[in-house]
């Protein structure tokens, strides 16, 4: 069929007008005409790389939005959807034109417009790896987290469809990738945005791009047009609302047919042949109480006949989403088949906007809680509410409070897409690609363009990252500690600072280590004692590594005399038996330890179990480290006293404690993942003034564990805390490890 495009220059707005402006008042009308006095000349000639008339796929597209019921400003944005493309500085006279909403909208398409070279310039590889399935679905998020107005993608969705129907009529051309596109991207949005009108013509439209043959085997199967189908789901109505009515049922009935992609989609799920399929054309029945609902069955089955093993009762066994609904496929008039589905409207409200939402089910969707799906079920709440609201400028405020604005969505140079924390710098971005990327960081460019590394990016940014010389090496190689300073800016990401210090810390331990080697190396000089291997060294000082003994020399916890003691085979005495005498404070213990019978040691809280009071404890005499204090029933004291036990000694805690005892203890803290939900334990912690030595975090299968070591000042404190933080919402347990 051949494209007339000169078609559009010889309409009028008097012609088109009752399709544009149907439903609005006068006001709104003036201002969808002056929309098309403005584009009509600006558009004239035009052509968009699809080769359609510009001005054509605006009134397409405007007429899919004027079928939505949408407001005056959508549809005017709707016909200058195309005006920033052949007009310079056009945001500022377009609101000079029109008003501020017009002007962002417009702004907004043309912003999602440019999503689409991103999109399509991804690496094919990439599109069929195991990640595909993720990367789309941040694909999806992305899209409408880079619009602060929801119109905005139902406008783009308006444009796509208008684009399939253009093609499709088209001569010619390999539209699959298009196609693709739109499975993959535009119809899973218009599904979960539940603007159905559009949703299936997307799919149908894909398909048949897709897969041509696939397509007319489909649509001769049906054996009738999509019209026919329609009405005689219409007939159908008609009879089971008279026998409803009879049988005293109060309910709402509708219906639609199965769209060609849906039924192939089900074909192909559950390997079923055409003729299997029973709900190629279907019913919903929506009842005030559940009792209704089969009373409503018996008359469905009383009108029809049944088709066996094709009744489902998901209201007495609902599925594992909680879905609940009756569903039965009957042989209907002329002896076609019919699905009829019947529910309260409570179950179907569940099924449409809570966790058996349709869109999670159609998409395999298998987690639950997530404050994003929330927002979108808001959002589609909205658009079923928009018929009734009186004031539609109410509508579009509730609208723009909706949006999805606590994620910004960038891309690597390669075109994947990453999810990061608003409010998130460079640094963040590359910390998420890799550690070392983040190490080496050292400058970066946002869509070409070299940024500074605090610059807070944006939604479609693309980024690439400027590093540091590959052979630079040592803290020439890593991050500045500038970054860790919250008032700078350059962190905002939880991963991204624990990498950075993770640095640091190995890099202090890494020069301690080094410092310790080289003093263990000079007093094997100076006894002349060069050949010893370290490791024997180590373990005759109860090391297990050679490391953990530089460690422990360059923190000046063991001494160059125990290493001469070691070398020159000098033994230690070893500590007296535990025996009742008066319990004297040991030293180094701030008057917090008595241990009976030694004086002036200095002692040190073992790591294995973290005593606090009024934990029982035990003293164990180690050697260069003073005395070790474990709980009473430590593990790992056990294994030390069985193969030295005449080092253990008698110890306890202080009937006074020094001005300001703290004892660190391990805490784990298990609870459903979500977010804020570190943000409120700490907060708990704040309040009771618990200090926090370290922390560590893991997320799995929608659970988050934490653990946390924490300062307190006695296991009472700890109790307290405990018991406030199990009452956290989301929180499973909190217990001490």
């Amino acid at each position: 069929m051949a494209i007339l495009s000169n078609i559009p220059a010889a309409r009028t707005f008097a012609a088109e007008a009752q399709t544009l402006c149907a439903g609005l008042a006068r006001a709104e009308r003036d201002l969808v005409a002056r929309a098309w006095d403005y584009a009509a000349p600006l558009y004239e000639g035009r052509l968009l790389s699809s080769g359609e008339d510009a001005m054509a796929h605006a009134l397409g597209m405007t007429g899919r939005i004027a079928a939505l019921n949408l407001d005056g400003d959508t549809r005017a944005a709707s016909l200058l959807f195309a005006v920033p493309n052949y007009q310079e500085a056009s945001t500022e006279k377009l609101r000079s034109a029109f008003n501020a909403t017009v002007a962002e909208l417009v702004s907004g398409i043309h912003t999602l417009n440019e999503l689409r070279v991103v999109i399509r310039g991804r690496d094919t590889a990439a599109l069929k790896s195991p990640g595909r399935a993720s990367q789309l679905e941040i694909l999806r998020k992305m899209f409408l987290a880079m619009v602060e107005d929801v119109r905005v993608v139902l406008l783009r969705l308006a444009s796509r469809t208008q684009t399939l129907r253009y093609l499709a009529q088209a001569p010619g051309g390999d539209h699959q990738q298009i196609a693709q596109e739109t499975l993959d991207l535009y119809a899973p949005l218009a599904n979960r945005l539940g603007v159905w009108q559009m949703k299936w013509e997307l799919e149908d439209l894909s398909l048949r791009f897709l897969d041509p043959a696939l397509y007319k085997r489909i649509a001769g199967q049906l054996d009738e047009r999509r019209s026919e189908r329609e009405g005689f789901i219409d007939r159908a109505m008609d009879s089971l609302r008279g026998e409803l009515a009879a049988a005293g049922v109060q309910a709402q009935l509708s219906g639609r047919p199965k769209h060609i992609y849906s039924i192939w989609n089900k074909m192909r799920a559950k390997n079923l042949a055409f003729e299997e399929i029973y709900d190629v054309r279907g019913i919903r029945v929506l009842v005030d109480e559940v009792k209704d609902c089969y009373t409503a069955l018996g008359v469905v089955h009383n009108l029809w006949q049944p088709i066996p093993r094709e009744f489902d009762d998901y209201i007495s066994r609902p599925k594992g989403n909680y879905y609940r609904s009756l569903h039965t496929a009957v042989i209907g008039p002329d002896g076609r088949a019919l699905e009829v589905q019947i529910r309260t409207h409570e179950m179907h409200n569940y099924a449409e906007l809570g966790v058996a939402a349709h869109w999670r089910y159609k998409e395999g969707a298998r987690k639950t809680g997530d404050p994003f799906d929330d927002k979108i079920a808001m959002l589609r709440q909205m658009l079923a509410w928009r018929d009734e609201v009186v004031d539609a400028s109410d509508w579009v405020e509730q609208f723009k409070k909706a949006a999805l604005d606590d994620t910004v969505y960038v891309l690597t140079p390669q075109g994947q897409v990453l999810d990061l924390p608003r409010g998130s710098t460079p640094v963040d971005f590359a910390y998420s690609v890799h550690s070392g990327l983040g190490h080496r960081c050292r400058g970066a460019r946002a869509n070409g363009a070299i940024v500074p590394l605090d610059y807070k990016l944006r939604n479609g940014d693309r980024i690439e990252i400027i590093t540091a010389n590959a052979k630079a090496t040592g803290a020439a190689a890593g991050p500045s500690r500038d970054w860790l300073n919250p008032a700078l800016g350059f962190i905002a990401s939880s991963r991204a600072k624990n990498k950075v210090r993770q640095w640091f810390n190995s890099l202090e331990l890494g020069e301690t280590i080094a410092a310790g080697r080289a003093a263990l190396e000079k007093e094997l000089q100076r006894e002349g004692r060069t050949s010893v291997k370290h490791d024997e060294i180590a373990r005759a000082l109860e090391f297990e590594r050679a490391e953990d003994l530089y460690a422990a020399l360059g923190r000046d916890e063991v001494s160059s005399r125990q290493v001469q003691a070691v070398l020159r085979g000098e033994t230690e005495t070893a500590a007296p038996e535990p025996r009742p005498v008066a319990k004297k404070p040991a030293k180094g213990a701030q008057g917090s330890i008595l241990v009976v019978g030694v004086d002036h040691l200095l002692t040190q809280i073992a790591r294995c179990c973290k005593p606090a009071p009024p934990d029982a404890i035990t003293g164990f005499v180690t050697r260069g480290r003073g005395i070790s204090v474990h709980r009473a029933r430590c593990a790992s004291l056990a294994h030390l006293a069985s193969r030295n036990p005449e080092r253990l000694l008698s110890a306890a805690w202080a009937a006074k404690l020094g001005t300001d005892p703290a004892f660190q203890v391990d805490i784990a803290v298990r609870a459903s993942d979500r977010q804020g939900l570190l943000r409120d334990i700490l907060e708990v912690l704040a309040r009771e003034k618990i200090g926090i030595a370290a922390s560590q975090s893991y997320r799995r299968d929608g659970t988050a564990t934490h653990f946390v070591t924490v300062n307190v000042a006695s296991l009472d404190d700890l109790r307290r805390t405990l018991a406030l933080i199990g009452a956290v919402p989301g929180v499973e347990s909190a217990t001490r490890r």
